[in-house]
């Protein structure tokens, strides 16, 4: 299916979208600070080692501490040096005997800082070019699970086996999905320039202190036209003079198979608003996703989890209703993956279908349900219906997701997403008025007025609906009630003060 890479560049943020079909698939986004630090290597050191999570915490110069987990790291030789003989090496090794405090070692990071929590760090080296990945801590050779067909399979490792013995390297490398059917060339020249870039950043270990970052992946527009161009991409459109020569001179070196899709973009629209891509933008910060025949699905993110809704919503049908509950379901799994690598959701995924009666109207839904997930480059999992009816499934998470990208939490819900109604402002509002009465009245403090401060809806409710429950209220506790509007107070806010009386007699 036909695909084009949208790449928008200003001063103030680089964008960039993968198209397929002319629907969104993908979008990325990098601004002044920064956009993902997923694949940097830091010369790091040892902050604090936690037994009971066996993890420890380490200083790589960000705001907070990167997390390292005893199973993120390479091995016991690569960090304490040989075993003894005898030790036993099949039982999980202690993070105690694997590192101290104050150590200094390499990290990358795995996953972004997501939602007040550090850097997800590895020891476990990996450093990508467009047809390999450099894994400098083993000498293993790996195949991207990606390429199915066992000859090539076999034709790359050997291939790969070879170019490393003839340029005298003894690391891992994995190949890639671009690597299929790729020359003995492109593969020559990827070793060679790997092994450059991890000589560059040993150089940089030894002559930087600690913290240090001593290694950067590629800027956004680099990286994302290494990682998504393929055999179905068409076309890649930059509106950007500068940014189309660096990429130019990067296709150029590395892909110049697709040197003549380059196309630099000069129409005075847009380019995101020429391919509707800001539109759908705005429509993936929405919760509810419209289905063509009616149906909606409710997508919700939470700290947890990911669950999604389905719906028949306005879709009666014209056969039944097990008819129409298959179809909704059948197109819903189908734009749900869509929807994730969009809105770039990972983590656990539970969808709730419509309850459907028939066996293989299920196994239809869940094959669907599949092959959409087969176009997304990142790691899913996927589980069958469970006795409940529900669907979980797994989407590996890299980086912050587009709405915490973009978004904040409401500083009036606190991103809970609901406020308290009028209603029960008010309600609350009386309760602190007699509470606050009852109390001077047994100190026998009953001079004065109380002046409640709120926002509109709350004052219009208490001189509108609630009247007489603040008549009553007044006459109870003797004293006289006002009110004044706050127009800088948000749902839920109020203010219920004492105003002694400053009258004096004539």
């Amino acid at each position: 299916m036909a695909e084009e890479i949208l790449i928008a560049v200003s001063e103030f943020e680089t964008r960039v979208a993968l198209l397929r079909a002319g629907a969104v698939q993908e979008v990325h986004l990098a601004r002044a600070d920064g956009y993902s630090l997923t694949g940097n290597v830091y010369l790091g050191r040892v902050d604090r080692i936690i037994p009971g999570m066996q993890a420890a915490f380490v200083d790589v110069g960000l705001d907070r501490p990167g997390f390292l987990h005893v199973r993120d790291i390479e091995g016991p030789r690569l960090i304490k040096g040989d075993n003894d003989a005898g030790e036993d090496l099949t039982r999980p090794p202690d993070i105690r005997d694997l590192l101290h405090e104050g150590q200094q070692l390499m990290v990358q990071i795995a996953k972004d800082p997501i939602s007040g929590k550090g850097a997800r760090l590895t020891t476990q080296l990996a450093i990508a070019s467009r047809y390999m990945v450099l894994m400098p801590f083993n000498d293993h050779i790996g195949i991207s699970q990606r390429i199915d067909e066992p000859g090539e399979r076999d034709r790359l490792k050997m291939l790969i086996d070879e170019v490393r013995s003839e340029q005298g390297i003894g690391m891992g490398f994995i190949a890639r999905t671009a690597a299929d059917g790729v020359r003995r060339a492109a593969v020559d020249l990827d070793i060679r320039v790997l092994t450059r870039i991890w000589d560059r950043l040993l150089e940089k270990k030894r002559d930087r202190g600690c913290p240090a970052l001593v290694y950067e992946e590629l800027p956004l527009h680099i990286r994302m036209v290494r990682d998504l161009v393929g055999v179905d991409s068409e076309r890649i459109l930059i509106d950007h003079q500068g940014t189309f020569e660096r990429v130019h001179s990067f296709v150029s070196e590395f892909i110049p198979e697709f040197t003549q899709r380059l196309e630099l973009y000069c129409e005075p629209r847009p380019l995101f608003a020429r391919f509707g891509v800001d539109d759908e933008l705005e429509r993936a910060l929405v919760r509810r996703v419209d289905l063509k025949s009616g149906g909606h699905v409710v997508i919700e993110q939470t700290e947890a989890m990911i669950t999604i809704d389905v719906n028949t919503g306005g879709f009666l049908g014209s056969h039944s209703l097990e008819e129409t509950v298959y179809r909704t379901n059948l197109e819903a799994a189908a734009i749900i993956p869509r929807q994730l690598r969009l809105r770039n959701l990972g983590g656990i995924i539970v969808i709730d279908f419509i309850d459907m009666e028939e066996q293989e109207h299920q196994r239809q839904v869940l094959r669907a349900l599949e092959k959409a997930c087969d176009q997304d480059p990142a790691r899913t999992r996927l589980e069958g219906f469970s006795s409940l009816g529900l669907v979980q499934m797994s989407r590996k998470r890299t980086r912050e997701s587009l709405a915490q990208q973009i978004c904040e939490p409401c500083d009036q819900c606190a991103g809970v997403g609901t406020v308290k109604t009028s209603a029960t402002t008010c309600v609350e509002i009386f309760r602190s008025i007699l509470e606050d009465a009852n109390l001077r009245c047994e100190g026998q403090q009953r001079e004065g007025s109380y002046l409640v401060r709120s926002g509109s809806r709350v004052v219009d409710r208490l001189l509108d609906e609630d009247a007489r429950f603040l008549e009553s209220l007044a006459a109870q506790i003797g004293r006289e009630i006002s009110m004044q509007i706050e127009p800088s107070y948000g749902p839920g806010e109020y203010d219920v003060v004492l105003v002694q009386d400053m009258r004096r007699p004539g």
